[in-house]
């Protein structure tokens, strides 16, 4: 693997700043071409790092250096717009703009998420031709995985950014799965032409008669995590939605079968046989095995790790990071809109 530099927001994410050094020394034990760059209070990650040691963790400390900043962008800001822009030096801020100025290749924050997605289009840059950026998000539908997208960065969408949002994700799927055709549906409440709100039949005529994707109509969401499509096209709104309704949904059926488990001699027996099948089903619907979800549409690899990120799901933030990088996603997006 190329050698590449990767700057983390170290104060990012519930869990910060523990859990992302943690994460942090995991990858650099996993990647021994990566440095890592790692921005917040300098004696704070000093001493967390100090625990790694006595923990037994090592690492090239050549490939770890701290940016100092005591300033921060709170989960909890008014406008997280405002915020990028009036705490340039804080540790989310500071990750921006190494980026920007290509003093990293790139990028990883679990910290507020409006924050993430103003700062990537305002400090990072959008690439040139690109109308809006797309949160994208890999579902556990199989290998390779369902991707959707738009999922946080544009609540109100005009059908031209869908559009270039079908188009952008077929490149991405294509650079990262090694999938020359990727599938792309628009999500919809019903399969057939003609369905859904305005903003539904407008992209979904737009896409039928668009020959640099592969279009293969509406999508239901009941049938998204069953693997019915490569790609999944919405609007932000939309995409938050059915991600929170799969997260809950999720977490119900894990804590349903704890409880049936407990209930009884025979369950526990049952349970004992299914161990290994109902560990899979856990770590397949765990969000720390994605790690993070890329921001298309933006100059450089910006990574956005969810807010509870514990070190595993750091750790392979910053791995689909270095994927990202190494996959020419953005040049190829550059080269699609240019031609």
């Amino acid at each position: 693997m190329a050698a590449y530099k990767i700057v983390l927001d170290a104060m990012g994410g519930d869990e910060a700043p523990r859990c992302n050094v943690e994460g942090a020394v995991m990858a650099l034990a996993e990647d021994k071409d990566l440095s890592l760059v790692l921005t917040g209070p300098e004696p704070v990650l000093k001493q967390l790092l100090e625990e790694q040691k006595k923990a037994g963790r090592t690492w090239d400390e050549a490939r770890l250096s701290i940016v100092h900043t005591d300033e921060v962008i709170a989960n909890d800001e008014h406008s997280p717009a405002e915020a990028v822009r009036a705490k340039r030096d804080s540790s989310l801020g500071l990750a921006f703009q190494m980026v920007r100025s290509k003093e990293a290749d790139g990028m990883v924050s679990a910290g507020n998420t409006g924050a993430v997605l103003s700062g990537g289009t305002l400090i990072v840059g959008r690439i040139k031709g690109v109308q809006r950026p797309a949160l994208t998000l890999p579902l556990p539908t199989g290998n390779p995985p369902t991707v959707m997208l738009d999922m946080g960065a544009n609540m109100d969408a005009k059908p031209a950014y869908l559009v270039q949002f079908a188009h952008m994700a077929s490149i991405y799927y294509r650079a990262m799965y090694g999938v020359a055709d990727p599938k792309v549906s628009l999500l919809n409440v019903g399969v057939e032409e003609g369905k859904g709100n305005e903003l539904a039949k407008e992209v979904y005529d737009l896409l039928k008669v668009d020959d640099k994707i592969h279009f293969a109509g509406n999508i239901e969401a009941r049938d998204v995590m069953l693997g019915g499509s490569d790609i999944v096209v919405c609007d932000a709104f939309a995409g938050n939605v059915f991600l929170k309704s799969v997260e809950g949904t999720a977490k119900y059926i894990i804590n349903q079968l704890k409880e049936g488990v407990s209930a009884s001699l025979k369950a526990k027996i049952g349970a004992l046989l299914l161990k290994k099948v109902l560990k899979g089903l856990k770590n397949s619907l765990d969000p720390s095995s994605v790690g993070g979800t890329p921001l298309l549409g933006v100059k450089g690899a910006v990574i956005k790790a969810h807010g509870n990120s514990d070190a595993r799901a750091i750790m392979n933030a910053i791995k689909q990071c270095s994927r990202f990088i190494s996959s020419g996603v953005n040049d190829q997006i550059e080269q699609e809109i240019r031609g």
